[in-house]
């Protein structure tokens, strides 16, 4: 019989399994949908800051990636429903529009402000592994560095 301090675990145990593999899902589409921006734009120095970022988000992928195993657990492998539909209308988009870059620039806006909010998400539940909190915080803060700095780059344009 299952003790009700096994029963807490278990239920922050499986909080945790299910917030990181959402958050993994996200790495896969946000990694994605840079990749997508590099396609969609002419600027070297964009292409450049966007291949950056997608390795980055390749990087947060693998250390959630390699937390879900340390847990025992499978991760997902691939992005979401959504992170199809969002490429999808990142393609509509850039082909109607004069100004491609800007339109680039302002759905990556989105997607970091999307991805700000499901890391705050997460990192609020009370019932998570304390051991996953330091690696998400530190995610969060580089995705919201990158959002400030995707704002800049818009002003810019």
């Amino acid at each position: 019989m299952e003790t009700t301090r096994e029963a807490a675990h278990q239920k922050v145990h499986d909080t945790t399994v299910t917030q990181l593999n959402q958050l993994l899902e996200k790495s896969y589409d946000a990694e994605k949908g840079y990749k997508k921006a590099i396609e969609d734009t002419d600027s070297a120095r964009l292409k450049t800051f966007f291949q950056e970022r997608a390795a980055m988000r390749s990087q947060f992928a693998t250390e959630i990636h390699n937390e879900l195993h340390r847990l025992n657990e499978e991760p997902t492998t691939q992005g979401s429903a959504a992170g199809a539909v969002h490429r999808a209308w990142m393609d509509i988009k850039s082909a109607f529009t004069s100004e491609n870059e800007e339109a680039i620039l302002e759905e990556c806006i989105r997607g970091e402000k999307a991805s700000v909010s499901d890391y705050k998400e997460a990192l609020e539940k009370n019932d998570l592994l304390s051991e996953v909190k330091p690696i998400l915080e530190k995610q969060l803060g580089m995705i919201e560095n990158t959002l400030n700095t995707v704002k800049k780059l818009e002003d810019i344009k």
